[in-house]
């Protein structure tokens, strides 16, 4: 699969919710306006920090369906987050009848001591299905399956994956997944990992926090990339005390705060089993974030 995929940022959108519970889309559309004026190059849809697992097969679908008209230059992302087959092969089809440029998969979970013979077969079944190409997601805290460069490699040898989203947080797979993938596009989850990432070679975050502070992530790697190498370090040491305190608070439901606080969306609501911080707790601790101006 062809690595030509723009460098920078990609939030991991909110889904926002009407006062019945629905999905938002006009908030949504709005999300995405927002994103793409900050510089972000795309959006991932129906992701872990869209709540992609409380959301329906058919609200997923819907998602990108609806986001398609109002999707401007980004690059759209639907976020599969299933661990059924027949599911996830479904939501690709659909996915590009909707437009969309390729899907997010994480490594099915829900099942203890999975070998990587099982994990390769389950991707591959997809893969060989899907009509978008793959960015494959590791995320060990959620799939409780971890990658090395060999299993990123083996994967990397199907034609229909394309990339990779790392959210492990681990420094050390940096250099050991792009030696394994030296082509393609990567992204790295954990944004305090940003610079390091740019420095590796991979093309920039989907991010969570893009969610609350999209244009100061995007100006980072717009300067890396334009050679600023010293600005994109001083901009990254100034907004990492703000990424490190937005991640040590639960996510999304902080990030959905956070947004509706800076009047992005019209309800903070989250789908159970999350819950919302209590709002004196949330209010005290937005308003002692450090870097607060580069919220928004």
């Amino acid at each position: 699969m062809s690595a030509t995929w723009p460098r920078g940022v990609m939030p991991a959108s909110l889904t926002p919710y009407g006062p019945q519970g629905e999905v938002d889309a006009v908030g949504l559309a709005r999300l995405g306006a927002g994103f793409e004026a900050a510089g972000s190059v795309g959006i991932v849809l129906g992701g872990t920090n869209g709540e992609g697992p409380s959301l329906s097969a058919v609200e997923k679908r819907d998602l990108v369906r609806g986001f398609a008209p109002a999707r401007g230059q980004l690059k759209v992302v639907a976020g599969l987050a299933t661990s059924s087959l027949t599911e996830a092969i479904w939501l690709a089809q659909q996915a590009a009848k909707s437009g969309a440029d390729a899907v997010l998969v994480m490594a099915p979970g829900g099942y203890a001591n999975l070998d990587a013979a099982g994990i390769r077969d389950w991707f591959f079944r997809l893969a060989d299905a899907s009509p978008l190409p793959l960015i494959l997601y590791h995320h060990p805290l959620m799939s409780r399956v971890t990658w090395r460069g060999e299993h990123v490699a083996e994967l990397a040898a199907h034609p229909q994956c394309m990339g990779l989203k790392d959210s492990s947080g681990d420094p050390a797979n940096l250099a050991e997944f792009r030696a394994a993938w030296p082509e393609a596009p990567l992204w790295v989850g954990d944004e305090r990992l940003l610079l390091p990432a740019l420095q590796a070679g991979w093309h920039g975050t989907i991010s969570g926090c893009a969610n609350v502070m999209a244009a100061p992530l995007c100006q980072v790697v717009q300067a890396w990339e334009t050679g600023e190498t010293e600005r994109a370090e001083r901009l990254f040491a100034r907004i990492l005390p703000l990424i490190e305190a937005l991640r040590r608070v639960p996510q999304p439901a902080h990030h959905k705060r956070s947004a509706f606080l800076q009047g992005r969306i019209e309800r903070p609501d989250v789908r159970p089993p999350l819950t919302l911080p209590e709002e004196s707790a949330f209010s005290a601790w937005y308003e002692s974030l450090p870097g607060g101006e580069f919220l928004g």
